[in-house]
């Protein structure tokens, strides 16, 4: 999202990018490496840098979900830096770091304070995430949601024949977390019921025991000639699994979930979801409108909704169109733009 707002056209509003490259794949999000120390060091020389090159008067940081590292990551980087700024915007594409000062030891929490405390504007994803920028003392607290690009009509869509395989699809980081277990566990229950279906999930595993874990689920439970593990797909390809799906599924409850992109992007291409009541996923997904939620961490539930649809072609059709109007109205990338100029442009206020 960072990446796609700095590729935004804006008037009155020019954006410096300082990359910060702390992690090079999945496997080094949230954990200690000594490399790290030396990119934390940089990146506070070139935020230096772009402040006395460009003038500008406004640091954006999009502060950590809730983990240790990237917390003390943030404290030692937003010490060394904010003071240079006149203000500060916070953008929480990452929920709940509001609530993690405790988990310190007390001899930190005065740097809690200073790194993350008064922010002038916090942005979180959704309504119904975590108010982290009211938790910290932010002068505003708005919400801005996610947005993606429309990729309808750049590749193939399929729904599945009578009588064929259902395609429920999976999109995310393959942990405990984004619920790839539950899914499974739902996904075994279904084909219990004699539901003709095939479960494909795309993303990268978050480590190899928990892919060994899930692979042996599935080699027990027989379900072998049923579920692809896909891997990372990228562009095109990735958007021809999401037009080429009939559910898209999504029973998350990662500790830092704030929106559930990948739900906008099934959408576009007038899918209907299942996911959670988690977080801002509900900002996404209205029940019994584009899609179902349920509680998190049961499968029994996800089944169920699957079942549902799958038993009915005018229902996942209904769905999936409500989808689409839901997407158009609410999460294109151009209104993600225009959201994020008038947040900017109302700091001059």
């Amino acid at each position: 999202m960072i990446q796609t707002m700095l590729e935004g056209r804006y008037e009155g509003v020019v954006l410096h990018h300082v990359r910060m490259a702390f992690s090079e794949d999945m496997e080094s999000v949230g954990r200690f490496q000594p490399r790290k120390l030396w990119v934390l060091f940089t990146t506070v020389l070139a935020v230096w840098r772009a402040r006395i090159v460009h003038r500008t008067p406004v640091l954006y940081y999009p502060p950590s979900g809730p983990n240790k590292v990237p917390v003390l990551r943030d404290l030692v980087l937003l010490c060394a830096v904010r003071w240079m700024f006149r203000l500060t915007v916070f953008h929480f594409h990452a929920s709940g770091v509001s609530g993690f000062a405790p988990q310190l030891p007390r001899a930190m929490r005065p740097l809690f304070r200073i790194a993350y405390g008064r922010p002038d504007l916090a942005i979180r994803t959704a309504e119904q995430n975590p108010d982290d920028g009211a938790a910290l003392g932010a002068r505003r607290s708005i919400v801005v949601p996610n947005g993606v690009p429309d990729g309808r009509g750049t590749v193939a869509e399929r729904t599945a024949a009578p009588g064929g395989p259902l395609v429920v699809l999976f999109t995310g980081v393959l942990i405990p977390s984004k619920g790839v277990m539950v899914l499974l566990e739902a996904f075994r229950l279904l084909r219990g019921q004699g539901v003709n279906a095939r479960l494909e999930l795309m993303g990268k595993w978050g480590d190899a025991t928990f892919r060994e874990q899930c692979e042996r689920f599935v080699a027990l439970h027989g379900l072998a000639d049923r579920v692809r593990f896909l891997g990372v797909k990228r562009d095109a390809e990735k958007l021809a699994h999401f037009a080429g799906c009939d559910i898209f599924c999504f029973p998350s409850h990662f500790e830092a979930e704030s929106f559930g992109l990948v739900l906008t992007e099934a959408m576009q291409f007038a899918k209907p979801v299942v996911s959670t009541r988690w977080r801002g996923i509900p900002s996404v997904v209205e029940e019994g409108v584009n899609g179902f939620l349920v509680p998190v961490e049961d499968p029994g539930a996800v089944a169920d909704r699957l079942a549902r649809l799958a038993a009915d072609p005018d229902l996942r059709r209904t769905m999936g169109d409500a989808g689409r109007r839901i997407f158009e109205q609410r999460f294109t990338l151009e209104r993600f733009h225009r959201r994020m100029e008038e947040a900017f442009l109302s700091l001059r206020h």
